[in-house]
This record gives C-alpha cells, sequence and structure tokens, in this order.
C-alpha cells in the first residue's frame, strides 16, 4: 500500500464513520475506496464490514446520554440483531450475490421513503403508542431482525434501515432512535468482525489504516448529532439515504 494510498483510506474512514453516526450510509464512501486500491469486490466488502465496525463502537459513546433509559430494550433485542447479523453473513459467505445486490437498492429507498412519511405511515399501521405490548414487541424484534440481516450482509446504508424501522416501531424522539441505532449497528460491526475475520477474505492492512480513522469520525459524527434539532437531523437522513439508494441502483444497472 503506497503513502497516497494509506491518505485516501484514512480520509474516507473518518468521513464514513461521521456518516454513519448522524445516518449512514458511510459505507459508500470507504466502498469504492478499497476497490480503488485494488481489492477485489468481496475481500473489499468485508473489510469495509470490519473496519466500520470500531466507528459504530465510536458512535455509542458519543451518543450516550440518549441512551438513558433503553438498558431493558437494548437487552432484549441484541439477541435478536445478532441473529440476523449471522444469516447475513452466511448469506454473503455462501451464496451468490446478484439477486441480492438488485434488492440491495430498493431497499435502502423503501427505507428512506418510510422515514419521509413516517406520520402517514403511522396513520395506516397504527401509532406505537396504541400498539398492545405483546405486538409492539413482535413488531420491534421482526423490525430489528430484518435490519440485521441486512446489515451482517451488506453493512452500506444500515443506520438509514435502522432509525427508519425504529421510528416506526418506537414511540421515541428521534435523537434516542438514533442513539439506539447506534447500538444495533455497533452490534452488528462486532458480530461480522468475529466471522469474517475467521472465513472471510480480509486485507488487514487496509483494515489497519482504515478503522482507527472511523473511530474518530464516528465520535465526532455522534455528538453533532445529538445537536442538530429533529428536523435537520431527519432531513439529513432522508437526503443521505436517498443519494444511497440511486447510488447502488446505479451501480448496480451499470456493473
Amino acid at each position: 500500500m503506497s503513502p497516497l494510498e494509506a491518505l485516501a483510506l484514512l480520509g474516507a474512514g473518518i468521513a464514513a464513520g461521521g456518516i454513519n453516526a448522524i445516518a449512514g450510509g458511510g459505507s459508500l464512501i470507504s466502498f469504492p475506496v478499497l476497490v480503488g486500491i485494488g481489492l477485489p469486490s468481496v475481500a473489499a466488502n468485508v473489510s469495509n464490514a470490519l473496519s466500520v465496525a470500531p466507528g459504530y463502537g465510536a458512535s455509542v459513546l458519543g451518543s450516550r446520554p440518549d441512551l438513558a433509559g433503553q438498558g431493558r430494550r437494548i437487552a432484549r433485542i441484541v439477541p435478536t440483531v445478532v441473529l440476523g447479523a449471522l444469516g447475513g453473513c452466511a448469506l454473503l459467505l455462501l451464496t451468490p450475490r446478484a439477486v441480492f445486490d438488485y434488492v440491495v437498492p430498493f431497499l435502502v429507498l423503501g427505507a428512506t421513503a418510510m422515514l419521509a412519511f413516517q406520520n402517514k405511515l403511522r396513520g395506516l399501521a397504527g401509532h406505537p403508542k396504541d400498539h398492545s405490548p405483546r405486538r409492539a414487541a413482535l413488531l420491534l424484534h421482526l423490525a430489528v431482525l430484518l435490519c440485521g440481516l441486512y446489515g451482517g450482509y451488506f453493512n452500506a446504508a444500515l443506520g438509514v434501515l435502522l432509525i427508519a424501522a425504529l421510528a416506526l416501531v418506537l414511540d421515541e424522539p428521534l435523537r434516542r432512535v438514533s442513539a439506539l441505532k447506534n447500538v444495533l449497528s455497533a452490534v452488528v460491526g462486532v458480530t461480522t468482525v468475529l466471522i469474517y475475520s475467521l472465513f472471510g477474505p480480509v486485507n488487514w492492512a487496509a483494515v489497519a489504516v482504515l478503522a482507527p480513522a472511523t473511530i474518530i469520525g464516528g465520535f465526532a459524527g455522534a455528538r453533532l448529532a445529538r445537536r442538530l434539532p429533529a428536523p435537520v437531523l431527519r432531513y439529513l437522513i432522508i437526503a443521505f439515504g436517498t443519494v444511497v439508494g440511486i447510488v447502488l441502483l446505479v451501480r448496480v444497472f451499470t456493473d
């Protein structure tokens, strides 16, 4: 790896960590840079998943005040998101990517639309506070399982999917939803680290440069997200999600 390539990875890591903490989609910066320095696509995807995981941990630290009172909820859904992430890792390592690659852009765009039209969707499906405890728990676990499955397979824009799904099923302010998103993203990240480091084609030199940079970006991004007004944070997430979905869609039909 040349010094110029290392510098490119460093900048990409800081930017990706910050964007992941605020909205999700930072992997669309770091993943192309890994491909650009010569890594095959699967190796780039696996190395990227390992690299962004520490940034999610830093995001949790940066958003810690908004996690107050969510300890029991987190303890209940962590096993569900781990199960989903394990399934996603298995999909990546054991199956052809073609079919899922076509589905991913529509998942991202769909999640973004869910967040954009959250109030209307709640009008159709019912507000979270109107759900029975059993129904609310079932919807939460289903949302977390599907997001974990996606995150274990293809990490880009996991934050957008998590925020959209959690905001639809939880009666919480967006800042607290975003903080919970950081925790679940970190859990998915740890799961992928364990699986991919054992079974995936990891480029450890790239990870060594990229991972520390995502920590810096992740902590700074989480602190910034806490200071943003809820409407601004929502619009930023919607904008990121739209751009990520369109880029993924274009990539599928041009590769």
